[in-house]
């Protein structure tokens, strides 16, 4: 059995001021008053599960926990098919200590250089946890091809090298409206609005 969401306060389990953006702007909707970790002084909790799911759960439980409010993480990364599921859940770790998305993207490159495959797909988990313990996952998917060189400064990590499957435009270059409308973020914030956040 689902758990909906209830109150106006919800914290977003991250230090990342895109994804916060990104939740802002889903959530805006459901009259939502977000609050981000960094805002808050929360810690970063080391990321150690072995899937996209178990690290926003992880996250998302931390922050519930240190909090006291429910608390929503996301985990997300690029999947390179040829790279045998790398970058994956270590995407943020390949731009280094400084988080550096322009050299992560080099070394995708880099990578792939002798390969001809450039399928890849993003995934997103998200989590929503409460003080209680209660947590409900869900994973979005988005599937593409990678570009070089990178194209548009919309967007941030590895979006100005994904071109999603059925478009011209990479991440980075689309409209935040349109990407929004097809992100593996969406995708999964859809399953959480219907678990969550719709009335039933």
């Amino acid at each position: 059995m689902t758990r909906r969401f209830s109150g106006s306060a919800l914290v977003i389990a991250s230090h990342n001021e895109g994804k916060v953006a990104e939740f802002a702007v889903l959530l805006a909707p459901y009259g939502v008053q977000l609050r981000s970790a960094a805002e808050l002084g929360l810690p970063e909790p080391e990321e150690t599960g072995d899937s996209f799911r178990a690290n926003a759960e992880l996250k998302a439980r931390a922050a519930a926990e240190s909090s006291g409010f429910p608390s929503l993480a996301d985990d997300s990364g690029l999947v390179v098919t040829a790279l045998d599921g790398a970058p994956g859940i270590h995407s943020a770790r390949w731009g280094g200590e400084s988080r550096d998305f322009a050299f992560a993207m080099s070394r995708v490159q880099d990578a792939l250089a002798d390969e001809s495959d450039r399928s890849a797909h993003f995934v997103a988990a998200l989590c929503l946890c409460w003080p209680d313990g209660h947590c409900e996952t869900v994973e979005g998917r988005v599937d593409g091809a990678l570009v070089w060189p990178a194209r548009g400064t919309r967007g941030f990590g590895y979006d100005p090298m994904f071109v999603p499957t059925g478009h011209n435009l990479t991440f980075g270059e689309m409209e935040p409206e349109a990407k929004e409308a097809i992100s593996h973020r969406a995708d999964a914030f859809a399953k959480l609005v219907k678990n969550c956040f719709d009335a039933k």
